[in-house]
């Protein structure tokens, strides 16, 4: 399965009224988020704001974002992408066993009680942060996310979207989406575009040392690169 369901801020702002964020902390990293984009806005499809959504914060620990949630779902440290299969599976009716259920830090009832909410939702936004994408399993865990925003649609409408960092990088992602049909990690150097995150993705391939040079847009590679790839950049005209 490829693609995902997506929406502009825009939709989310006037439609959202169940929201998931998703290892991420919009209080502390995107803070105006809240009150621009989903929980505290006004439209003309939830007249009443805040009082009309409701928001599900998804975390390893309490963050600051907590006091604006609802809910607060404590997963336990690398079992994100078994929790998202569990709610896949449950969603489409599947059997999943007690000792599954358990090893993600949360009871079964919890489980039931959201994948309900999601149903009876009229517009569900999933908002997943570096606390998903970037720990173990990386890609495959929003590849998962996104597959189940894609599966809930045959209950009601949902889509998912990345919190993503410095500048404008998801508008970089809907560039490559759109000139080639994939968001980021893709390789030009046969001509065509191929895509493989883990092999094509920028710090993959300045770690390994596969480029000869580096050209650098809106970014600040010093401030949130590792160390193996910051000197290749230093090796490298950049």
């Amino acid at each position: 399965m490829g693609g995902k369901v997506t929406c502009t801020l825009g939709e989310v702002k006037q439609r959202a009224d169940f929201i998931i964020y998703w290892g991420g902390n919009p209080a502390e990293c995107h803070p105006r988020h809240f009150t621009k984009y989903t929980i505290m806005q006004k439209s003309k499809f939830l007249p009443r704001g805040r009082k009309d959504r409701t928001m599900v914060l998804v975390d390893i620990r309490e963050t600051k974002s907590v006091k604006a949630a609802d809910i607060f779902l404590q997963v336990r440290p690398g079992k994100d992408f078994e929790l998202i299969t569990i709610l896949r599976a449950l969603v489409k009716g599947h059997d999943v066993s007690d000792d599954q259920i358990a090893e993600t830090g949360l009871t079964r009832e919890v489980i039931e009680d959201l994948i309900t909410r999601m149903k009876s939702a009229k517009f569900g936004c999933m908002f997943f942060g570096m606390g998903l994408s970037m720990t173990r399993g990386k890609h495959m865990n929003s590849a998962a996310l996104l597959s189940l925003a894609a599966e809930m649609n045959a209950f009601t409408k949902f889509v998912a979207m990345p919190m993503r960092g410095h500048g404008n990088v998801t508008g970089a992602d809907v560039i490559m989406r759109w000139q080639t049909g994939f968001p980021f990690g893709i390789s030009f150097n046969r001509g065509y575009p191929r895509y493989n995150p883990g092999e094509f993705s920028t710090v993959d391939v300045l770690v390994r040392g596969d480029c000869d040079a580096a050209f650098i847009i809106g970014a600040d590679p010093g401030a949130t690169m590792p160390q193996p790839a910051i000197d290749h950049l230093k090796r490298i005209p950049t």
